[in-house]
């Protein structure tokens, strides 16, 4: 195996199944599934042990054992300490991975480098067919183009060079890195119990000032990101923000309450 894919996941299970479709149809298939959980579902749970033996990638599901609120943090804590392969990749439970997003991740993927990739916000009437047919063929570009979606150009696979020289922060549904990186900043801070900041933009300024670098994989390892409406409110973000700047003025930079907890 060559990279691991960790799935943030929380109760939308027609989600998972187009995401793991897709994920079937890579063109590298060189990885393995973790499936973060961010719940306790049985839903999930039935459906991951009736049906993992269909698909040729291993997939291990981690969940919580109930429902605290946002977790999400945590449960990636875990995810990195399960994960078999050096290299390894995130994305949300609501992005469907391009047919060579395993293989560009595989290709691009070094050592004190994290990798930045898009994704095109599919408009609700494709979202919707998507998962009501589950079929992958309605995500071709003419489909996008004549569609309501926003960031078509992301969607346009090119491996030669990036069609964008603007440089993007971190975005938590699309990126991936050497295990390493991560475990030398002590992997995400659990401190973040709401949803944003936490899971990306804090962990970019980490790894930034412990000197890994970013590089884009934009129209490389492209996602496609279903529709839905907005599941977190904009003072938790702002929380968030001002318990990372709090995080900043002390340097943090190797998070207390990550994957070792160095708090009494």
């Amino acid at each position: 195996m060559e990279i691991t894919i960790i799935i943030s996941y929380y109760k939308a299970l027609d989600n998972l199944r187009i995401i793991l479709k897709a994920l079937s149809n890579q063109s590298n298939k060189s990885f393995e599934v973790i499936l973060s959980e961010d719940d306790f579902n049985q839903e999930t749970i039935d459906f991951i042990s009736q049906n993992k033996h269909l698909f040729l990638f291993n997939i291990s599901h981690l969940y919580q054992q109930k429902d605290n609120g946002f977790r999400k943090n945590s449960m990636l804590n875990r995810s990195v300490t399960e994960a078999q392969t050096e290299k390894i990749v995130f994305i949300d439970g609501d992005c469907v991975p391009h047919k060579h997003f395993v293989r560009e991740y595989a290709k691009n993927l070094k050592l004190g480098y994290f990798y930045s990739g898009r994704s095109v916000l599919l408009d609700e009437k494709i979202s919707k067919k998507l998962l009501d047919n589950q079929l992958l063929s309605k995500l071709n570009l003419l489909n996008l183009f004549f569609s309501d979606s926003k960031h078509i150009k992301a969607g346009i696979y090119f491996p030669f060079f990036s069609l964008s020289l603007k440089k993007r922060g971190l975005l938590g549904r699309n990126w991936g890195l050497c295990k390493k990186d991560l475990i030398d900043i002590n992997g995400f801070d659990e401190d973040y119990i709401s949803a944003g900041v936490g899971e990306d933009t804090d962990i970019e300024w980490r790894l930034l000032k412990n000197g890994v670098k970013n590089k884009a994989i934009k129209n490389k390892a492209i996602v496609y990101h279903l529709f839905h409406l907005r599941s977190y409110d904009t003072q938790g973000v702002r929380d968030n923000f001002d318990l990372m700047l709090k995080k900043q003025q002390q340097k943090n930079i190797k998070c207390l309450n990550g994957i070792k907890k160095q708090r009494h």
